[in-house]
């Protein structure tokens, strides 16, 4: 039987030794090292377990070394607990188990916003605008109701039940369901639709497992209504999956040009190219990024970019180009440990640099913003040992990041102090969700899709004046000049949300598109021909 401090000291072990034995080394002396160190933490142990004036966890002690040392290599070699590695996994996996619902805690109540397509509860006739009232028998309203309640009640193993009470509007008392959890998708596409005639739009938010047959479903979907062009928005996309990366700018650079590749001391250089299984080789291509994109998002925008195969428009990336390998521990726990760079075809590192340590590098953003880069990009200086050329002989600069070929500035023109309270006390949101309510019946009978709602339904004078009185009453006073500088966008907001729940996600960002303006900005490279000939843009 292997006690508590044994498995520490094995845990222990394990991690330093995998961390330090690497070939190419003096393999005897970093054996030595290794048992040396080991025994000097495990020596550690003992004394603190039997000679420490208090009890300790020392479980919890090791767990705190390990996230210690790993703080001392970079900013994303992190340690995850056994709980954390199925949450930290879930959203990449492309799926999770549970009912089938997506849900807003409104007013202490679980409401209902959709029904998974094909889902368990979607199955069974469970409602947008439904109330869950109880769960398991338990009171599923009142203060208590948190987004983490919700979770762990209606989450668990497919082909477990979970027994709902629901109240629907129009229907005396309560409707029981025993709905059988089930394997429910996670879209990785948030939206897809046409912008006119040839032009496509695909919003991917991640890099998941199901992202690239995503993707091919949405180009395939455009391509059957006519689209020649494409617009890919990567804005606030953080990455995910190396090797769905490297599918995706597959599906744009034909075969045999390098995608990217990776190195590192201990890590032989391997390249990854693409092949001829490319859907979208042709036609033109813009790649949307912002600060928020990063690691899958900058890989793509970078081989686009490289290659002459497309424009890369909006704001220089976030530069994360680390590549982290996962260790198992022996309590199942997991060290995502980073093991190589990744490199743009042209030869650029993404990774901008970390010397100063986690703080000051995940404070970037914010000097960034302070020094000007989100609106000038004259406040961006690039020295000429980091620039490198594309086949065209364009300019593309390394030092962190994807620099965008069209800079696009944060927009702050409808930005006001009244629409920024709106967002921060949950005014749009709420506001939806009680107008629907009150609506939704007469919303599906007028607008049986979303051509129709779009070119019917409008945001009038007396909506407007029901919006801004509802705000009030949540503690966001009527502000004239807020209105007047941000009131376009509020009602485009608005209807947005009311499209997303009476349809999809992606019906709101279509909805919302005439408002954004990095949005219409692409638009307009992508109707310029000389800008595309200008840049020698082709394969």
């Amino acid at each position: 039987m292997i006690n508590s401090t044994n498995r520490i000291k094995i845990a222990v072990f394990a991690f330093l030794a995998f961390l330090l034995i690497s070939p190419g080394s003096s393999y005897g002396q970093l054996r030595n090292d290794t048992r040396s160190t080991a025994q000097k933490f495990s020596s550690l142990l003992q004394i603190i377990n039997y000679y420490y004036v208090d009890s300790t966890n020392q479980s919890d002690l090791t767990e705190k070394a390990i996230i210690s040392m790993l703080k001392e290599l970079d900013p994303h070699s992190v340690y995850l607990s056994k709980e954390e590695v199925a949450k930290a996994n879930e959203p990449l996996q492309g799926n999770f188990e549970g009912v089938g619902i997506q849900f807003q805690i409104f007013s202490d109540t679980i409401l209902v916003v959709a029904a998974v397509p094909g889902g368990p509860s979607d199955k069974l006739g469970i409602r947008a605008g439904d109330k869950i009232i109880t769960i398991n028998g338990e009171v599923a309203h009142g203060s208590k109701i948190t987004n983490t309640f919700v979770m762990e009640r209606l989450r668990g193993t497919k082909g477990s039940k979970v027994t709902i009470e629901v109240f629907r509007k129009g229907t005396p008392g309560l409707i029981d369901y025993t709905i059988v959890r089930d394997k429910i998708p996670i879209n990785s596409v948030d939206a897809t639709f046409m912008i006119n005639d040839n032009i496509g739009y695909i919003k991917l938010t991640r890099f998941a497992r199901t992202s690239l047959s995503e993707v091919k479903q949405s180009i395939a979907e455009l391509e059957a209504k006519g689209m020649k062009n494409l617009i890919l928005d990567l804005r606030n996309n953080s990455g995910g999956f190396l090797d769905i990366a490297i599918d995706l700018s597959d599906e744009f650079l034909p075969a045999g040009r390098l995608i990217v590749y990776t190195e590192g001391l201990r890590n032989p250089r391997m390249d990854y190219k693409a092949t001829s299984r490319g859907n979208f080789e042709k036609g033109k291509l813009i790649v949307m990024i912002n600060e928020g994109s990063a690691s899958a998002s900058e890989i793509v925008s970078g081989a686009v970019q490289d290659w002459d195969r497309g424009l890369v428009l909006g704001r220089r990336s976030f530069g994360k180009g680390l590549v982290q390998r996962p260790f198992v521990l022996p309590d199942s726990s997991v060290v995502r440990l980073t093991t190589a760079r990744y490199y743009t075809p042209s030869g650029r590192s993404i990774q901008k640099p970390y010397e100063d340590g986690v703080e000051d590098y995940y404070a970037d953003l914010t000097k960034r913003f302070k020094h000007g880069e989100f609106v000038t990009a004259d406040s961006i200086r690039f020295p000429d040992s980091i620039r490198y050329f594309t086949p065209s002989k364009r300019v593309v600069y390394g030092g962190g990041g994807i620099m965008p070929d069209i800079f696009i500035p944060m927009d702050t023109t409808s930005s006001s102090k009244y629409y920024n309270d709106l967002w921060r006390k949950g005014v749009f949101n709420d506001f939806t969700m009680d107008y629907l309510e009150k609506n939704r019946k007469t919303l599906k009978s007028d607008y049986p899709d979303l051509l129709t709602f779009r070119n019917g339904f409008n945001v009038d004078e007396r909506l407007m004046q029901e919006f801004v009185d509802y705000a009030s009453s949540k503690g966001v006073a009527e502000n004239a000049e807020g209105l007047e500088r941000s009131g376009m966008e509020i009602k485009y907001i608005v209807m947005g949300l009311i499209a997303r729940n009476l349809f999809d996600v992606s019906a709101y960002f279509e909805i919302i598109s005439p408002v954004d303006n990095e949005l219409m900005k692409a638009i307009e490279v992508m109707n310029d021909e000389t800008t595309f000939r200008k840049l020698s843009l082709s394969m």
